[in-house]
């Protein structure tokens, strides 16, 4: 079996990270472990660890904004295997998940013991999907709006997400420490690759890649 060295592991809920770890640090000795709770810890993870071999990612992590969260990763970090691990379990979900490059698939639900072994094939080269899994033809709309948030630069993109949260201009300027004016160039380019006319209508694009609201919000 393939041993990992680095694994990432992205996800707001401190109990299930504990429960998780405490199953696989024993069965990856030499592993060394990455914790993030937030879009932010992970920006940090993963420019100090671009080399890791895994990163266990949690659809609802604050500020993701479902998959636009993952489309973004798999544009920086290419090279940088991607499980999803959700308390979203349907079939959409997790068809869009594996279209947009995750290279596995993992209902929260799942049984620790299987876990372990879905986290064992993703390093192994291996695709690892929930059984009851039943794969759909993609959807050309929302593939088209995927492919326009992953032509975004990584400040374009964290901008977006900006607006995303409701931010204005200037706060967003002054939390990037850069311009109003560059805020608004900015903007400019990101409704321009969006194909949009303003904010609004950017961020209702983007919701596409929301997850849906049938939900498990955490508590």
């Amino acid at each position: 079996m393939i041993q990992p060295d680095n694994i990432i592991i992205a996800d707001d809920h401190p109990l299930f990270r504990q429960a998780l770890l405490a199953t696989l640090m024993p069965k990856f000795a030499n592993c060394k472990w990455q914790e993030a709770q937030t879009i932010a810890e992970l920006e940090q993870q993963l420019i100090a660890h671009a080399d890791a071999d895994l990163l266990i990612l949690d659809l609802n992590i604050p500020g993701g904004h479902g998959f636009n969260n993952l489309v973004n990763i798999r544009k920086q970090y290419p090279q940088l295997p991607v499980v999803i691990i959700s308390a979203h379990e349907d079939n959409d979900t997790i068809g869009k998940a594996i279209e947009l490059g995750a290279a596995g698939f993992i209902p929260k639900s799942t049984p620790v013991d299987t876990i372990y072994q879905a986290i064992v094939d993703v390093i192994a080269g291996k695709q690892w999907l929930p059984s009851q899994f039943q794969q759909k033809a993609p959807e050309a709309e929302y593939h088209d709006i995927a492919e326009k948030v992953a032509s975004l630069t990584q400040q374009q993109h964290k901008i977006l997400m900006m607006f995303a949260e409701g931010m204005l201009n200037k706060q967003i300027a002054y939390d990037l420490n850069v311009s109003e004016a560059t805020i608004k160039a900015h903007a400019t380019a990101i409704f321009k690759k969006l194909n949009v006319r303003n904010r609004t209508q950017a961020v209702i694009a983007i919701g596409q890649l929301d997850l849906s609201d049938q939900e498990f919000h955490h508590s």
